[in-house]
């Protein structure tokens, strides 16, 4: 598995060879610095910790600066514990940029979405309002009644309600990399991200699996597909 830390900047688009518009988001990926490397013989697995984006040494604290001095690494914003296939071969101290990716990759993102404050049910989850004529009252956005009696008396658990809405962990899975800059660190996905402008995201190897497709495309290795290929004869007598 490949990973990397960046900063969503914003949705463009980009035109393929045949003129086709595809949306895009740019993200700027890296330079990220191995602060921490976890071994089997020590930990128990093998891993490193990422380090991105550079802040003063006043926002840090004295812990998060010794940890990071011990690196010998610049004071960092954002670590993050990734569990790499090359984890082995890093050593603390190097630099992981956007060409560890490259166009055709398929990646999953992980981000957190806008927050939308508190909001209602309606806003919140889609519900119906309540009917607006026949004395419905200043109470069409409500949630109305909950429909707990005296059995069960409570309200199960998932129930819809008022809330807190956005500020979640969202991950989009099986996002394709359409352009990769190595000078300017900027990777170009297919599709949207979740998150503001600026807000942090975690690109990573999809989970999904992507089989190799076998034979040529549009012709069927059912045997008696490919009698009746041979023999339009044979099909035709077998469709009547």
């Amino acid at each position: 598995m490949k990973a990397i830390i960046g900063k969503k900047v914003g949705m463009s688009q980009i035109f393929d060879e045949n003129g086709k518009v595809i949306p895009v988001t740019v993200i700027e990926a890296g330079p990220c610095v191995v602060t921490q490397k976890k071994t089997s013989e020590k930990e128990g697995y093998e891993a490193v910790q990422l380090g991105f984006e550079d802040v003063p040494e006043r926002k840090l604290s004295k812990p998060e600066l010794g940890h990071l001095n011990k690196a010998g690494a610049a004071p960092k914003k954002h670590l993050h514990e990734f569990n790499l296939d090359n984890a082995a071969e890093l050593n603390v101290g190097d630099i992981v940029k956007a060409d560890t990716f490259k166009t055709g990759d398929f990646v999953d993102v992980t981000g957190t979405s806008k927050g939308h404050g508190y909001a209602g049910v309606v806003k919140r989850w889609g519900a119906q309002r309540t009917p607006m004529t026949h004395g419905g009252g200043p109470v069409h956005r409500h949630a109305g009644s909950m429909g707990s009696t005296t059995d069960p008396s409570r309200i199960f658990k998932g129930k819809i309600g008022a809330g807190h809405m956005g500020v979640d962990q969202v991950t989009i899975q099986n996002l394709d990399i359409v352009k990769v800059d190595p000078e300017l660190n900027m990777i170009a996905i297919r599709g949207a991200v979740p998150g503001p402008k600026g807000g942090l995201v975690l690109i990573k190897t999809t989970c999904k699996k992507h089989a190799d497709r076998k034979g040529a495309a549009g012709i069927s290795s059912n045997p008696q597909k490919a009698s009746a290929r041979v023999n339009p004869q044979k099909a035709s007598a077998r469709n009547k």
